[in-house]
Protein backbone atom coordinates (compact mmCIF):
# COMPACT_ATOMS: atom_id res chain seq x y z
CA UNK A 1 0.00 0.00 0.00
CA UNK A 2 1.51 3.56 -0.90
CA UNK A 3 1.74 6.63 1.29
CA UNK A 4 -1.70 8.21 -0.36
CA UNK A 5 -3.44 4.93 0.22
CA UNK A 6 -2.33 4.72 3.34
CA UNK A 7 -3.25 7.99 4.57
CA UNK A 8 -6.86 8.43 3.25
CA UNK A 9 -7.70 4.60 4.90
CA UNK A 10 -6.67 6.58 8.06
CA UNK A 11 -8.67 9.08 7.78
CA UNK A 12 -11.63 7.29 6.42
CA UNK A 13 -11.24 4.99 9.55
CA UNK A 14 -10.74 8.06 11.34
CA UNK A 15 -14.14 9.75 10.72
CA UNK A 16 -15.99 6.13 11.09
CA UNK A 17 -14.47 5.60 14.53
CA UNK A 18 -15.58 9.56 15.19
CA UNK A 19 -19.31 9.25 13.70
CA UNK A 20 -19.42 5.99 15.85
CA UNK A 21 -18.13 7.48 18.87
CA UNK A 22 -20.67 10.37 18.43
CA UNK A 23 -23.56 7.65 18.18
CA UNK A 24 -22.60 6.02 21.12
CA UNK A 25 -22.51 9.46 23.27
CA UNK A 26 -25.89 9.82 22.14
CA UNK A 27 -27.12 6.95 23.01
CA UNK A 28 -25.94 7.48 26.06
CA UNK A 29 -27.34 10.70 26.74
CA UNK A 30 -30.23 9.55 27.24
CA UNK A 31 -29.43 7.07 30.10
CA UNK A 32 -28.19 10.71 31.77
CA UNK A 33 -28.90 10.97 35.82
CA UNK A 34 -29.27 6.80 35.77
CA UNK A 35 -25.73 6.12 36.00
CA UNK A 36 -24.97 2.68 34.68
CA UNK A 37 -24.22 -0.72 36.77
CA UNK A 38 -22.27 -3.08 35.44
CA UNK A 39 -20.53 -6.39 36.77
CA UNK A 40 -18.85 -9.48 36.07
CA UNK A 41 -21.00 -12.66 35.11
CA UNK A 42 -19.48 -14.51 38.78
CA UNK A 43 -20.69 -11.53 40.56
CA UNK A 44 -24.47 -11.74 38.98
CA UNK A 45 -24.53 -15.10 39.99
CA UNK A 46 -23.78 -14.40 43.38
CA UNK A 47 -26.21 -11.94 43.55
CA UNK A 48 -28.95 -13.20 41.62
CA UNK A 49 -31.07 -16.52 42.07
CA UNK A 50 -30.64 -19.31 39.34
CA UNK A 51 -34.06 -18.24 38.21
CA UNK A 52 -33.31 -14.60 38.36
CA UNK A 53 -29.79 -15.18 36.57
CA UNK A 54 -31.46 -17.30 33.80
CA UNK A 55 -34.07 -14.76 33.25
CA UNK A 56 -31.96 -10.95 33.20
CA UNK A 57 -28.53 -12.18 32.03
CA UNK A 58 -29.51 -15.13 29.62
CA UNK A 59 -32.59 -13.98 28.24
CA UNK A 60 -34.91 -16.13 29.44
CA UNK A 61 -38.28 -16.58 30.32
CA UNK A 62 -40.44 -17.36 33.14
CA UNK A 63 -43.29 -19.91 32.97
CA UNK A 64 -46.80 -17.79 32.26
CA UNK A 65 -48.08 -17.76 35.63
CA UNK A 66 -45.65 -18.73 37.62
CA UNK A 67 -45.00 -15.60 38.90
CA UNK A 68 -46.95 -13.90 42.13
CA UNK A 69 -46.57 -10.31 40.57
CA UNK A 70 -49.28 -11.08 37.37
CA UNK A 71 -52.11 -10.55 39.57
CA UNK A 72 -50.55 -8.38 42.23
CA UNK A 73 -52.29 -4.82 42.18
CA UNK A 74 -51.22 -3.31 45.51
CA UNK A 75 -49.93 0.46 44.92
CA UNK A 76 -45.97 0.93 44.59
CA UNK A 77 -43.24 0.50 42.16
CA UNK A 78 -41.51 -2.10 40.08
CA UNK A 79 -38.15 -2.06 39.92
CA UNK A 80 -35.23 -4.16 38.43
CA UNK A 81 -34.31 -6.87 40.37
CA UNK A 82 -30.63 -6.65 39.41
CA UNK A 83 -30.16 -2.65 40.16
CA UNK A 84 -33.42 -1.43 41.72
CA UNK A 85 -33.86 1.26 38.83
CA UNK A 86 -37.72 2.25 39.26
CA UNK A 87 -39.01 0.35 35.74
CA UNK A 88 -43.11 0.53 36.05
CA UNK A 89 -45.79 1.88 38.43
CA UNK A 90 -48.54 0.23 39.60
CA UNK A 91 -50.88 3.05 37.77
CA UNK A 92 -49.39 1.85 34.53
CA UNK A 93 -50.17 -2.52 35.77
CA UNK A 94 -53.46 -4.06 34.00
CA UNK A 95 -54.33 -7.83 33.48
CA UNK A 96 -53.34 -9.01 29.94
CA UNK A 97 -54.75 -12.37 30.31
CA UNK A 98 -51.28 -13.47 29.44
CA UNK A 99 -50.23 -14.95 32.76
CA UNK A 100 -47.09 -12.26 33.13
CA UNK A 101 -47.03 -9.05 34.61
CA UNK A 102 -48.06 -6.09 31.92
CA UNK A 103 -47.85 -2.42 31.98
CA UNK A 104 -49.09 -0.07 29.07
CA UNK A 105 -46.06 2.55 30.34
CA UNK A 106 -42.33 2.20 31.81
CA UNK A 107 -41.92 5.29 34.89
CA UNK A 108 -39.49 6.61 32.56
CA UNK A 109 -38.80 6.09 28.83
CA UNK A 110 -35.42 6.73 29.53
CA UNK A 111 -35.05 3.65 32.26
CA UNK A 112 -35.68 1.01 29.45
CA UNK A 113 -33.86 0.12 26.00
CA UNK A 114 -35.55 -1.90 23.78
CA UNK A 115 -33.56 -3.93 21.14
CA UNK A 116 -34.99 -5.90 17.91
CA UNK A 117 -35.20 -9.70 18.88
CA UNK A 118 -34.78 -12.40 16.31
CA UNK A 119 -34.33 -15.21 18.61
CA UNK A 120 -37.85 -16.88 17.28
CA UNK A 121 -39.50 -16.85 14.14
CA UNK A 122 -41.14 -13.89 14.35
CA UNK A 123 -39.47 -10.88 15.27
CA UNK A 124 -40.22 -8.82 18.53
CA UNK A 125 -39.08 -5.79 20.45
CA UNK A 126 -37.41 -7.09 23.77
CA UNK A 127 -36.94 -4.89 26.66
CA UNK A 128 -33.68 -4.40 28.98
CA UNK A 129 -33.69 -2.55 32.13
CA UNK A 130 -31.11 0.67 30.70
CA UNK A 131 -28.99 1.05 33.75
CA UNK A 132 -27.56 -2.74 33.84
CA UNK A 133 -28.72 -4.22 30.44
CA UNK A 134 -31.11 -6.90 32.59
CA UNK A 135 -33.91 -8.68 30.34
CA UNK A 136 -36.86 -7.69 31.31
CA UNK A 137 -39.01 -9.41 28.91
CA UNK A 138 -41.05 -7.41 25.45
CA UNK A 139 -43.03 -4.78 24.50
CA UNK A 140 -45.93 -5.71 21.62
CA UNK A 141 -48.35 -2.95 20.19
CA UNK A 142 -51.62 -4.83 21.45
CA UNK A 143 -52.14 -3.29 24.84
CA UNK A 144 -54.60 -0.71 26.39
CA UNK A 145 -55.32 3.02 25.64
CA UNK A 146 -53.75 5.89 25.82
CA UNK A 147 -50.33 3.97 24.47
CA UNK A 148 -51.50 0.66 22.67
CA UNK A 149 -48.80 -0.98 24.32
CA UNK A 150 -48.46 -4.20 26.00
CA UNK A 151 -44.93 -4.59 28.27
CA UNK A 152 -45.15 -7.78 29.11
CA UNK A 153 -42.46 -8.15 31.93
CA UNK A 154 -41.07 -11.67 33.36
CA UNK A 155 -42.24 -11.28 37.01
CA UNK A 156 -38.83 -12.80 38.22
CA UNK A 157 -36.63 -9.86 36.73
CA UNK A 158 -39.04 -7.21 39.21
CA UNK A 159 -39.04 -6.43 42.45
CA UNK A 160 -42.26 -4.51 43.50
CA UNK A 161 -42.03 -1.61 46.40
CA UNK A 162 -44.30 -0.75 48.53
CA UNK A 163 -45.46 3.45 48.57
CA UNK A 164 -46.58 5.95 46.17
CA UNK A 165 -46.42 5.17 42.58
Amino acid sequence: MDRRNFLTSALALGAFAALKAHEVGASDEGRKGIGRVVKSDEEWRRLLTPEQYEVTRRKGTEAPGSSPLDKHYARGTYVCVCCDLPLFSSKAKYDSHTGWPSFWQPIDKRHVREEEDRSLPEVRTEVLCARCDAHIGHVFDDGPEPTGLRYCMNGVALKFVTGKA
